[in-house]
């Protein structure tokens, strides 16, 4: 049996590379059948039938019976109850190890980034009769105390205000593939995803200006760094999210980045394995390579491949993740000894001068994500190389529009 997928979109990114989308497949209409003629049984001699079922004949039509009153439509959409007084709920089995902030979300769809964090923050939210941080994990049995909730009011395009309108403006030029279900934008290095300690402007508070009639705000089902260009996938319904996540917990997601690293690995191709776990302080945070069984340990897979290199001194390398731990790729990369230009957190390569011309900042792009739609399909976009980047790529000789040798790499 074969399957007929339909030719990706393409889209021309600001750097002039062709960006790659997929509409979802049409589903194929069933096949026509049925008999047209009579059906042929066992005949005699003569030609006719052995036996013949009766021919009905077609039943008078019915009178039309009175009007009679009609039931009241029931809306179609499901609506969200919003506790209005205190309430107590029992963590699931299916909500065990959820973040607080994503049990919130998930409870009462349509519930603003902003309105959440801000009850945790006043301790208005309690885990087991404790404050607790929307980073923290539940356990099933747990009790949750939930304040009184609202959802925003939802704003329609022509009652935006003029900073809101901005806003809207700005996604739009960010957006590399849009359809009813699926966003997918090329986020610039510098903006972060989600909010935190000193972030007052991230993708999640810009999707406020999305939200439908409904009340529904596109829902983020993935992450990449603060500093990190390249595609971002959002889902703009329920329906979306939920099959979305589902694709990145089953790894059926595949992502590709392009890095620019000190040195040129050896060999050019290979599989980097580790176990990581977070190192936390008042200042910051950073992964370190840690051993099985250690307290927080993750194991990390990446696939890398050398594509051209600039003497000895930078390679430019493809880099395939097959887990999604936190800055992964940035702590592999550093941790076989070709650290990523520009990482403020793991370049630690003594008497490394970056070379005239580059500027110091992450040279890591999220190049291109394919993840089956939804819907049917396939979802392929690619991003282009932000300016940064590009800089770097020009100065250096690199040919950005080579093929990609990880692409094809494996999944395990």
């Amino acid at each position: 049996m074969s399957r007929r997928t339909k030719k990706p979109l393409s889209k021309r990114g600001p750097g002039g590379e062709r960006a790659k989308g997929a509409r979802p497949a049409s589903g194929r209409s069933a096949p026509r059948g049925g008999l047209d003629g009579p059906v042929r049984g066992n005949r005699g001699e003569d030609g006719r039938p052995l036996s013949a079922r009766p021919v009905r004949k077609p039943a008078p039509p019915r009178a039309p019976k009175p009007d009679a009153p009609r039931p009241e439509a029931k809306p179609a959409a499901e609506t969200v109850v919003l506790p209005t007084k205190v309430e107590t709920v029992t963590v699931t089995a299916d909500e065990n190890g959820m973040r607080v902030d994503r049990f919130l979300e998930a409870r009462f769809p349509g519930l603003s980034f902003s309105h959440i964090q801000r009850i945790v923050r006043k301790g208005e939210l309690r885990v087991n009769g404790k404050r607790a941080d929307s980073k923290d994990r539940l356990e099933e049995g747990q009790s949750v105390r939930i304040p009184p909730l609202k959802l925003d009011t939802p704003k329609l395009p022509g009652h935006l205000s003029e900073a809101e309108q901005k806003t809207l403006q700005t996604l739009k030029e960010m957006t590399l593939f849009e359809d009813a279900d699926v966003l997918v934008l090329n986020k610039p290095a510098g903006l972060a995803v989600q909010g935190g300690s000193g972030t007052t402007r991230h993708i999640d508070q810009m999707l406020e200006v999305l939200r439908d009639a409904k009340g529904q705000k596109p829902r983020l089902v993935h992450r990449i760094d603060k500093e990190t260009a390249g595609c971002l996938l959002v889902a703009k319904t329920r329906f979306a999210a939920t099959a979305l996540t589902g694709s990145f917990r089953h790894r059926s997601a595949r992502k590709i980045y392009w890095a620019l690293v000190a040195g040129v690995p050896k060999p050019k191709q290979g599989r980097i394995s580790t176990y990581l776990a977070k190192d936390e302080s008042e200042e910051d945070s950073i992964m370190r390579v840690a051993k099985h069984g250690d307290d927080g340990a993750s194991h990390a897979v990446t696939y890398y491949a050398v594509v051209e290199t600039s003497g000895q001194k930078l390679a430019w390398v493809s880099l395939k993740p097959v887990t999604g731990r936190t800055h992964q790729l940035r702590a592999h990369m550093a941790h076989i000894g070709h650290a990523i230009v520009g990482d403020p957190k793991y370049f630690n390569i003594e008497n490394w001068q970056l070379p005239g011309g580059l500027q110091n900042r992450l040279h890591l792009l999220a190049r291109r994500i394919v993840i089956p739609h939804p819907r049917g399909g396939v979802i392929d976009v690619s991003a282009p190389l932000p300016p940064h980047m590009l800089q770097s790529w020009n100065l250096l000789g690199l040919e950005h529009d080579r093929f990609d040798p990880i692409e094809h790499a494996p999944e395990e």
